[in-house]
């Protein structure tokens, strides 16, 4: 794994990996959830990044909403 720098850390910026490993998900469900527009990124060229805290609060949202009826 590459070595973040203090500048990096300091930014709270996560890569698509550091954003799946983040959640213990695949890869690909990060893209899938980018696609659908559920998970909150922005680019960087055609790089994705993520807000730490961002990713942080989406997650504890994510927990809080009500299941769908079947």
């Amino acid at each position: 794994m590459k070595n973040r720098t203090n500048s990096d850390i300091a930014t709270g910026l996560l890569t698509v990996r550091e954003v799946a490993e983040y959640l213990r998900v695949h890869q690909a469900t990060v893209y899938r959830l980018l696609k659908e527009q559920k998970l909150p990124a922005f680019r960087v060229g055609s790089d994705w990044r993520f807000n730490r805290e961002v990713i942080e609060r989406w997650t504890i949202q994510e927990q809080k909403l009500p299941e769908p009826s079947a």
